[in-house]
């Protein structure tokens, strides 16, 4: 069943509003890192942590970006030894990208940093309201075609 345009209004507001929230947290979590990393950046290290090694069209497709861009923001993050860039061995004409050590460092560090600072906002509300929470917010992310953060340890991505 659709949303009713009012709804659908109250529901992008309240988005924009929590939305202020976590981008503040992203900006003081991308602190440490500023000097390594830009946000459209972390943005690449961040789905390369999520789906694994990709094939440089598909990655700029889920950035919503162009190859060429996408191109040039990998090749910025080769150089600081973040991602490795490699063809592909069955298709030569494409190729592959993958987060290097280092980069996976950077992601995971990053990362806990935000999963801390969301936690303290989240532990403040009610209990049923964060069960609430949790269930729109795994529907919203799946619209978007945002992979889901695993709870293990290893791959707790907190996005």
């Amino acid at each position: 069943m659709a949303l009713r345009e009012p709804d659908v209004d109250e529901l992008v507001t309240a988005l924009l509003t929590a939305s202020r929230v976590l981008v503040g947290v992203s900006a003081r979590s991308l602190a440490e890192v500023e000097d390594t990393v830009t946000v459209t950046q972390f943005r690449v290290l961040v789905v390369l942590r999520g789906h694994g090694e990709t094939r440089l069209n598909l990655l700029a497709e889920r950035l919503g970006v162009g190859p060429s861009t996408a191109l040039r923001t990998v090749d910025r993050l080769i150089a600081s030894d973040l991602v490795t860039r490699r063809e592909n061995v069955r298709d030569r004409r494409e190729v592959v990208i993958a987060l290097t050590p280092r980069g996976r460092r950077v992601v995971d560090r990053v990362t806990e940093r935000r999963r801390e600072a969301i936690r303290e906002v989240v532990e403040q509300m009610p209990r049923d309201k964060a069960h609430a929470l949790v269930d729109a917010l795994t529907t919203f992310a799946a619209a978007a075609d945002e992979p889901a953060a695993e709870l293990d340890a290893a791959a707790a991505l907190g996005w």
